[in-house]
Formats: structure tokens, sequence, C-alpha cells
């Protein structure tokens, strides 16, 4: 009975865990991807001051990432995607990647974004 409960509670702390680290709205972890296969996933940038907010430019951390953006002018409470795509070949083990969105909001003028993998052959 005792290795029936530390195993449960195994599974529920490995499941609270990876779950918190997905919770993170500007992170995401492809987890285990192939050297070929490029990966993609779209992240979802709000805005939410009462003022528009327009996008300046987007910045990658290495030439394996690009990134695009549905629309350069958010109105205020609304959101666009920024699509992200990342290239794995050449790359082994962890890697992780940034993305930078310039804007023109004074408080906050760049949102990063952070994208994780696991390369293998």
């Amino acid at each position: 009975m005792r290795k029936v409960s530390i195993l449960v509670i195994g599974l529920f702390l490995f499941t609270a865990i990876y779950s918190y680290a997905q919770d993170d709205p500007n992170s995401w972890d492809f987890g285990k991807v192939k050297e070929n296969v490029i990966q993609k996933h779209d992240f979802a940038l709000k805005n939410g001051s009462s003022k528009v907010l327009n996008i300046k430019e987007i910045n990658v951390s290495c030439g394996c990432t690009s990134a695009e953006v549905k629309d350069k002018t958010i109105p205020p409470q609304e959101s666009t995607l920024v699509s992200v795509k990342f290239n794995p070949k050449n790359f082994k083990g962890d890697v992780q990647q940034f993305v930078y969105v310039n804007t023109d909001d004074v408080d906050n003028p760049v949102v990063r974004f952070i994208i994780k993998a696991n390369v293998s052959k």
C-alpha cells in the first residue's frame, strides 16, 4: 500500500510540475523533437491597455527561428497571434530560443517569448 501511495504522489507531482511549465503563456516547450521536423507554435499577444498597441518589429535569437505577427496594430483589450517556427536542424539536446516583439508601449516595450525543445536525430 505504501508503494502505491508513493507512486500516486510521484505521478501527481510530475503532472503538477509539467502543467506549471506549460502554464506560462510566453513560453512553449515542444518536448522531444526530431532534427528534421520544423516545429510551429502560436503565441497570443494581448493588448491589456486602454490604448492601441503597435508592433514595431520582431527579432529572434537565432536564424533557426522565425516569427510573424498576424496584426501589427492591436486595439485595446484585443489580441493577435505571433506565429513562431523553429527549425531544429543541426541541433542536438536541449535548445532554448527567444522571440522579441518590440512595441510602442512605453511601460513594456519588449515582449519576450521562449521556445524550448529537446532535439534528437
